[in-house]
């Protein structure tokens, strides 16, 4: 069964750091295009950063870049989000996805993909 499980969440304060985990079974993740998103109350989805299949070219969102860094360990099957300086306009629920296409070069649209992990809350807050 394909999932995607994320992890690594929590409170922190403003200035901070987290580090996300998405932990992939039934498929190697190294050949697909993973994304991070992020959906705070009342907004809407968001792409923060990705990265591309085989080669890990990268791509984040102007919010988040010089603070966030993607990286894979295709040891573990596992696609990581670090994340620095934090602010309270982090605060979001995350999750990762995996895009149905092999071997493609990553999106921040949301609608590339098509296979989501359950989220994992992220709040900044002093």
């Amino acid at each position: 069964q394909l999932q995607l499980v994320e992890s690594g969440g929590g409170l922190v304060q403003p200035g901070g750091s987290l580090r996300l985990s998405c932990a992939a079974s039934g498929f190697t993740l190294n050949d697909y295009a993973i994304g991070w998103f992020r959906q705070a109350p009342g907004k809407e989805r968001e792409g923060v950063s990705c990265i591309s299949s085989r080669n890990g070219g990268t791509d984040y969102a102007d919010s988040v870049k010089g603070r966030f860094t993607i990286s894979r360990d295709n040891a573990k099957n596992t696609v990581y989000l670090q994340m620095n300086s934090l602010k309270p306009e982090d605060t979001a629920v995350y999750y990762c996805a995996a895009d149905p296409i092999l071997f493609r070069r990553c999106r921040l649209s949301f609608h590339e993909y098509n296979k989501w992990g359950q989220g994992t809350q992220v709040t900044v807050s002093s």
